[in-house]
């Protein structure tokens, strides 16, 4: 018999210290949990991104209502329809042409965003009717993005300031020898945008101005949406040129927020103004050297309904700007219907706080 000696016994080898192989299935299920978390991922981005689209899109496409009445229905002044180019040929404007007897000063009335000429919520009638009565001529036109015949998209102001300029073109065809341009939220913007261009404005009325820029831009998306503010400008930012055909670098609103413009201009704001914070018409204001220039800050007033709630003095206010400057005869303010029912004294200042 063969006997094995101790030291032929094979002893196995120890194996070495590495991991199982993942079965098949165990990697297939990682595979599926990446990609099911990527594509979570990229469809909250996609959402994000559809998000910011869909408010550009609003924003450059206004829902406005349709004209309802015309200045004879609604206060029985004659009037003419008018139809004029824009100032630099882009498209035809329409409106409506109320002339006063003999006079050659007009005031072009510049609506505001998601309305048209108008705007019921002011009223505007009522400022129209009231402007005739000073014996203005009277202009009141639709931008191109309230317009019944052919709709355009809002652009903040830079295509607007062009059809406001037609407007103010056609006031000198008709022989306007003084020019008041009386806007309203992004109206008041677009007249400031239009000032920058023309040296045929001889006065403005401004209500609650709104300017397009990032701030109020922001500040008004935040009060529908809690959307971070980065990177939603930017995003933004990058739509808008696609949707509307405007960057916000293309509007001027920095030239407009230190101009010192050469004509008075008469800012009208709200304290309550969700829309356009009133510290905006301030500090326009405060740029204004024209010892003629002024500001009323209405305390507790919302945006654009200012003559609504404060209908008289609203009045007063404007008639003793108009007055101040020569554009309006004592005799017509102190015969207004609207003013002379009160006859509390309204003294002109650089800012008035009530």
């Amino acid at each position: 018999m063969n006997m094995t000696s101790r030291n032929d016994v094979h002893l196995p080898r120890p194996l070495p210290d590495t991991p199982l192989p993942l079965s098949t299935r165990m990697i297939r299920f990682k595979h599926i949990l990446v990609a099911l978390l990527l594509s979570v991922v990229f469809f909250l981005l996609f959402c994000f991104i559809a998000l910011h689209a869909y408010i550009a899109w609003v924003l450059s496409n206004p829902t406005v209502a349709p004209l309802y009445s015309n200045p004879m229905q609604a206060k029985s002044m004659k009037y003419e329809d008018i139809t004029f180019p824009a100032h630099d040929g882009s498209r035809m404007m329409q409106g409506w042409y109320i002339p006063a007897a003999g006079s050659t000063k007009t005031i072009v009335f510049s609506h505001g965003y998601g309305a048209n000429r108008e705007e019921t919520w002011i009223p505007m009638y009522d400022l129209a009717h009231f402007a005739h009565r000073l014996n203005f001529n009277v202009i009141m036109f639709d931008y191109g993005f309230a317009s019944q015949n052919s709709k355009a998209v809002a652009t903040g102001g830079k295509v607007e300031a062009q059809q406001l300029l037609g407007a103010i073109d056609l006031a000198k065809q008709r022989g306007a020898k003084q020019i008041v341009v009386w806007g309203f939220s992004m109206g008041a913007g677009t007249a400031l945008q239009a000032g920058l261009q023309t040296k045929d404005v001889d006065a403005m009325i401004l209500d609650s101005t709104f300017l397009l820029e990032p701030d109020t831009l922001y500040h008004n998306i935040k009060n529908q949406i809690d959307l971070p503010r980065h990177p939603s400008l930017e995003i933004l930012q990058l739509l808008f040129p696609v949707l509307n055909g405007t960057s916000l670098n293309q509007i001027p609103y920095q030239q407009v927020k230190k101009e010192d413009y050469p004509f008075p201009i008469f800012f009208i704001h709200g304290t309550e103004d969700e829309k356009a914070p009133y510290p905006i018409a301030e500090k326009l204001a405060s740029n204004q050297t024209n010892p003629y220039s002024d500001v009323w800050i209405v305390k507790g007033s919302h945006h654009e309904l200012i003559f609504r709630e404060h209908s008289r003095e609203y009045l007063r206010r404007v008639s003793t700007f108009l007055g101040n400057i020569k554009l309006a005869e004592q005799k017509d303010i102190d015969n207004d219907p609207m003013i002379r029912k009160t006859s509390i004294d309204v003294p002109s200042k650089k800012t008035d706080r009530d």
